[in-house]
């Protein structure tokens, strides 16, 4: 089947939409970026099975961008499909219960709304820049808490089109991880949340944010954490031991603000970060024989 075909049926599909050659830079946070072979939306569920079964069909390999908050791009671009979602991938449903909320929903504004509410739990992710469905996969956290707290029910697609629901004793959660069957995208996430007053919600929420404009950079694109911490440790702490705080390849720099964020200063390339990151992980081994792992994930194509 050729590529004119497979766009043809994406471009015929109810509730998708497709491009071609898009950049991608645009949808990242930090903003960097080559073009996607194929950049496809979806924004009904059966648009998004129907979506899966074509290019599945085509042996098209598809990467889910959610909202791009923890994704480095490489400059040369992603082969094959990059598939977002929207419309009603961003609603909310709340209930006696909590919520059932959209994979594309941003976090941070899902966060106030339950605090606007009278709901507490999820006071822990203000600030977090990711997609709901996205810090699931990741199991997104801070201060103390993460998404395994508060996640009751996953709904998702499988990579051939079928769909499928996971009670919280399927789902296989681990620091910065959450196990899902292979391929799965992620399309609405039901929530288990504590009735509070919003007053009392509002002052925790409060208190992450004054915690994090304190401590984290701003007025800079970033991916947000870009290691996970290591066992007893922290990277940022390891990385600043190294003396790496303020270094710079190309537009793109180690926070001087915390050492375990990389700021886009204007201009940086997807390869200055990378570049970047390989300075840390091998001056952090050398001087205290710890390896440190990302959070933030590698798409497309990387020159040797």
């Amino acid at each position: 089947m050729t590529a004119d075909r497979l766009v043809t049926e994406l471009a015929g599909t109810a509730g998708v939409a497709v491009r071609v050659r898009e950049p991608l830079a645009r949808y990242t946070s930090f903003k960097v970026g080559g073009p996607a072979d194929y950049f496809v939306e979806a924004t009904t569920v059966r648009g998004l099975t129907a979506c899966l079964r074509v290019v599945e069909r085509h042996g098209v390999p598809v990467l889910l961008l959610g909202n791009g908050s923890n994704l480095l791009v490489s400059d040369q671009g992603v082969r094959g499909a990059v598939l977002r979602l929207r419309g009603e991938f961003r609603t909310v449903r709340w209930h006696g219960s909590g919520a059932e909320v959209g994979a594309a929903h941003a976090v941070s504004r899902l966060v106030r709304e339950a605090v606007r509410r009278g709901w507490g739990g999820l006071e822990f992710a203000e600030g977090i820049p990711g997609s709901v469905g996205g810090s699931l996969v990741m199991n997104a956290g801070a201060y103390g808490s993460e998404m395994e707290r508060v996640v009751h029910r996953v709904d998702a697609v499988t990579a051939a089109g079928e769909t499928l629901a996971l009670g919280r004793e399927e789902l296989r959660f681990s620091y910065r991880e959450t196990r899902l069957p292979r391929g799965a995208v992620v399309t609405r996430v039901e929530m288990a949340l504590t009735p509070e007053t919003p007053e009392v919600a509002d002052a925790r929420m409060r208190a992450v944010m004054t915690r994090r404009k304190e401590s984290q950079p701003s007025g800079h694109p970033n991916f947000g954490s870009v290691f996970r911490n290591p066992p007893g440790d922290h990277a940022g702490r390891l990385i600043e031991a190294s003396g790496l705080k303020g270094l710079r390849v190309g537009g793109a720099e180690i926070s001087r603000r915390h050492a375990n964020f990389i700021v886009n200063r204007g201009g940086a390339r997807a390869q200055d970060v990378r570049r970047l990151i390989e300075r840390v992980c091998s001056e952090v081994e050398s001087r205290f024989s710890v390896t440190l792992q990302t959070e933030v994930r590698f798409a497309g194509e990387w020159p040797q």
